[in-house]
């Protein structure tokens, strides 16, 4: 079993900004891609940016440009800098990952703009 420990949310100004980050632990064998995504109230889950073992990386229109996925292959460690943060960026942050034996989700941190 693989274990997802999300952190960095929180309560921010518009414009501010946060840093996410998602550490795993347990029985890993091997890490593909990492991501985040999230779901604000009453919406679908979204893709917000995804990172290859290899560093590619891709992002949602909506936050191009004002974010940046990063990882620490050696940590086991996903991170998302935002930027410029908007009102409607305030959601649950849920960092996923796809190990050897199969996709996990972290329990989501969740993330509020606000003035």
């Amino acid at each position: 079993q693989v274990q997802l420990a999300e952190s960095g949310g929180g309560l921010v100004q518009p414009g501010g900004s946060l840093r996410l980050s998602c550490a795993a632990s347990g029985s890993i064998f091997s890490i593909y891609d990492m991501g985040w995504y999230r779901q604000a109230p009453g919406k679908q889950r979204e893709l917000v940016a995804v990172i290859t073992r290899g560093g590619n990386t891709n992002y949602a229109d909506s936050v191009k440009g004002r974010s940046t996925v990063s990882r620490d292959n050696a940590k086991n460690t996903v991170y998302l800098q935002m930027n410029s943060l908007k009102p409607e960026d305030t959601a649950v942050y849920y960092c996923k990952i796809q190990e050897y034996s199969g996709d996990y989700w972290g329990k989501g941190t969740l993330v509020t703009v606000s003035s």
